[in-house]
């Protein structure tokens, strides 16, 4: 899409150039070399137009003296002196991804001052990336008859889109994309108007009021060359359109608007187009075999949508393809031989989607162009199968790779000796049980994203890869073994989970990655201490360093780390006492310490106001449970104090957690009775209304079950044994449905037949509950984090 843009308007510039009698546009120009000066009252106008703007970089600085025809960002006519473009796009965000803290740090901001009304021969005005808190987009623009291009994209404009732009009948081209402007009504008359737009872009634009109607009047610009709707959210994609008068037409993007039908087959009638753009529409049906009219398309990308059936052979007849996305419907059946033949291909992804029989080397031999291939599934079954020869030479030179759930083994793809020019490699879930060769490791490649995860690699792996900034490493899964390997700074997420990796972390860890933000080390069989280089994580938001043999005290390094999420350090050795700094984790939502040798008393976690889990066990603590922790913890789901060496009484404040589900106090010295305040809800707006599991055994408990137990109702597995209760079982509600009697295993005098789970089997439904709840909220967390980091 962008090359097809760019090349677009290239051509709208040319055709600009002939009235602006101007070579490019780029930042900072002036016409240095006209012959007249510029018109007084328009340099004016621009001194006004810059009272009213706020400026945070200065980029005005330039409008002084004279002649503002030579101000940077003001283009006049040669011979008569006018202004005839005026180019205030934020150049600071060429390039990048639009970014709010760019736009605040350079955009302009404040008011358009109508004094530009008085440049009359403007022809060219671009506003946009800048940012201009929402004010309403200026009607007036609507008087500056002579425009021909206006760009005003994301520029944070608001109110209403004013309906007098349709005065500007000799417009080109029209950006109103990415602002905050309000729904357009069903009214889209003055869009009509405009029969010389050959671009229009209204990307983000409400158009949910405008029903069927968006696209007969879009249909009614005969001129048009390249139209963006994305986001736009028309409610209705009429499947029929009478007559289509927009026939010039080469790129149409409709993504993300959910239309939730059919491919109307009025789409390919446009027989001329290049692009097509149906990304994330809830698209549904079969893929037409009229799909194989597009014969000019370059770029179709269909991908997140609800297709079903197996791609149309016609496909083969799409011979200027570039790129063909199609991940992520239901599609399945084996890939046609057709597609095999589009020469041209460059991308081709069709991930997510079940594929079935082989793929051979002969499939590839027409794709000596192909740079990116994406295909498989997330799931752990495999469908389809790569037929390849140990020796053969692929005619590409691929930059991005992405094979999962696909046959690839069982040995190493050696055909990946040649591809020195990979940025991203995942062969995840790929059937691959061997050592990689040394010739991969050789090859000297600059990934970001290194994913060989789920397989049965073994070996050693080496240090000497390379990587990108901002780069991936995943090896999860495995039978690597050996030392854990150590790679640039530049990896941020790295997943060495579950393999067989030995020795010590290395203490230098810290230094030589400093910008890890995931960290997930667990199941391994590593030993040692946790190095205090860690402290230079500064940047680390998910630490997993579980099951493993670490051993000794945990480092007081934690004030260094303050962007952590999820610490997870259980199924070690760990000893002694916690560090109270851990309390300091202000994000923390996750702490998961079960499972050790740590001792002592619990330091106060009343600054960590978003934990969700808190486990602490299988340990040897002492001393009261805090109270602290009913107090200060609103989103606390899961609680585990379980086998520790706690004394006292249940605190009251527990009944405090309104989103607690599971509360495990089993195995440990307590005293006195349950808590009246469980499940007593309107004396209490806690009152553990969502507990689903409850085990209090073996804590020494006496008194009897509080009637007000009965009020948990979602409550699902309960423990009681080994306790010293007396009285009779509360009735009604969840514990009509407890069946089996040794809930009450050994608790004298209570009368009724339970439901109980045993209590090896509550501690693996905790142990179940929490990895699913850090599972979760770890792919929630990382796809938060990889688009704000």
């Amino acid at each position: 899409m962008s090359h097809i843009t760019a090349s677009i308007q290239l051509v709208l510039l040319l055709t600009l150039s002939g009235i602006l009698s101007l070579k490019t546009i780029q930042f900072g120009f002036c016409s240095a070399d006209h012959s007249v000066g510029c018109i007084d009252i328009e340099r004016k106008a621009l001194l006004k137009l810059k009272q009213g703007l706020t400026d945070p970089s200065d980029r005005l600085s330039s409008w002084v003296g004279e002649d503002c025809c030579k101000w940077s960002s003001v283009g006049c006519n040669n011979i008569t002196g006018h202004v005839n473009r005026l180019d205030l796009r934020n150049r600071y965000s060429d390039g990048l991804d639009y970014s709010g803290a760019i736009v605040s740090a350079f955009g302009f901001g404040g008011e358009i001052n109508p004094s530009l009304l008085v440049l009359k021969d403007l022809v060219y005005l671009d506003l946009s990336m800048n940012n201009f808190g929402g004010v309403q987009l200026p009607s007036f623009i609507g008087s500056l008859e002579k425009l021909k291009y206006l760009d005003l994209s994301s520029a944070s404009f608001g109110g209403i889109i004013p309906p007098n732009l349709g005065n500007l009948s000799g417009l080109l081209y029209l950006d109103l994309s990415n602002n905050i402007v309000e729904p357009i009504e069903n009214d889209l008359r003055w869009l009509a108007t405009l029969s010389s737009l050959k671009y229009l872009n209204l990307e983000g634009v409400n158009l949910a009021k405008t029903t069927s109607y968006w696209l007969p009047t879009v249909n009614m610009l005969p001129s048009l060359v390249e139209l963006h709707l994305p986001f736009c959210g028309p409610s209705i994609l009429p499947l029929t359109l009478p007559s289509i008068n927009f026939t010039s037409l080469l790129v149409l993007d409709l993504s993300s608007n959910y239309f939730n039908s059919t491919i109307p087959p009025w789409l390919f009638n446009l027989t001329e187009r290049e692009m097509l753009d149906l990304t994330d529409n809830s698209l549904t049906g079969k893929l037409p075999d009229s799909l194989g009219y597009l014969k000019s398309l370059r770029y179709l990308k269909l991908p997140d949508n609800s297709f079903q059936g197996s791609i149309p052979k016609s496909i083969g007849n799409l011979t200027s393809l570039e790129e063909f996305y199609l991940g992520w419907n239901q599609m399945s059946g084996i890939i046609p031989e057709s597609l095999w033949e589009l020469s041209s291909l460059v991308s081709l992804d069709v991930y997510g989607n079940t594929w079935q029989g082989a793929i051979t080397e002969a499939h590839f031999a027409k794709l000596g162009g192909l740079r990116k291939v994406s295909i498989g599934n997330n799931s752990p079954n495999i469908s389809l199968v790569f037929n390849i020869s140990y020796d053969w030479i692929p005619p590409f030179k691929l930059r991005f790779l992405y094979i999962r759930s696909c046959q690839l083994g069982p040995k190493f793809p050696t055909w990946l000796r040649n591809q020195t020019e990979l940025t991203t490699m995942v062969l995840r879930n790929a059937g691959i049980s061997d050592t990689i060769p040394d010739l991969f490791w050789q090859l000297d490649l600059q990934l970001d994203n290194l994913d060989i995860a789920n397989n049965h690699l073994s070996g050693r792996v080496p240090n000497s890869l390379r990587f990108s900034y901002s780069s991936t490493v995943d090896l999860t899964s495995n039978r690597f073994e050996g030392p854990l390997p150590l790679w640039s700074s530049n990896i941020t997420w790295l997943h060495l989970r579950d393999n067989l990796f030995s020795g010590p972390i290395p203490h230098n860890i810290g230094q030589v990655m400093p910008n890890l933000t995931y960290l997930d080390i667990s199941t391994n069989s590593l030993s040692g201490s946790i190095p205090m280089s860690f402290g230079n994580l500064s940047q680390l938001a998910f630490m997993f360093i579980s099951n493993n043999h670490l051993s000794g005290e945990i480092p007081h390094f934690w004030n260094n780390i303050p962007l952590l999420f999820i610490v997870d350090m259980s199924d070690n050795s760990l000893s002694s006492t916690i560090p109270g700094s851990l309390g300091s984790l202000t994000l923390l939502m996750f702490l998961i310490l079960s499972s050790n040798n740590f001792s002592g008393e619990v330091p106060s976690f009343k600054n960590c106001t978003y934990l969700n889990i808190l486990d602490l066990g299988d340990n040897k603590f002492s001393g009261p449970i805090l109270a602290s922790i009913g107090e200060s913890m609103p989103c606390l789901k899961i609680l585990s104090l379980r086998s520790n060496s706690f004394t006292g009484s249940i605190p009251l404040t527990l009944c405090g957690l309104p989103t607690l589900h599971i509360l495990d106090l089993s195995h440990y010295n307590l005293s006195e009775n349950i808590p009246h305040c469980i499940g007593n809800i309107p004396a209490n707006s806690g009152n553990l209304g969502w507990i689903e599991t409850l085990d209090l055994s073996m804590s020494k408990l006496s008194g009897s079950i509080p009637q007000s137990m009965v009020s948990l109702t979602f409550l699902n597995h309960l423990n009681l044994s080994y306790n010293n209760m007396f009285g009779k079982i509360p009735t009604g509600n969840q514990f009509q449905t407890f069946v089996d009697s040794s809930i009450y295993e050994t608790t004298p005098v209570l009368a009724g037949v339970h439901y109980q789970l045993v209590a090896k089997t509550m501690k693996k439904h905790l142990k179940f509950q929490v990895e699913m709840e850090k599972r979760m909220m770890t792919l929630n967390l990382k796809s938060y984090n990889s688009s704000s980091w």
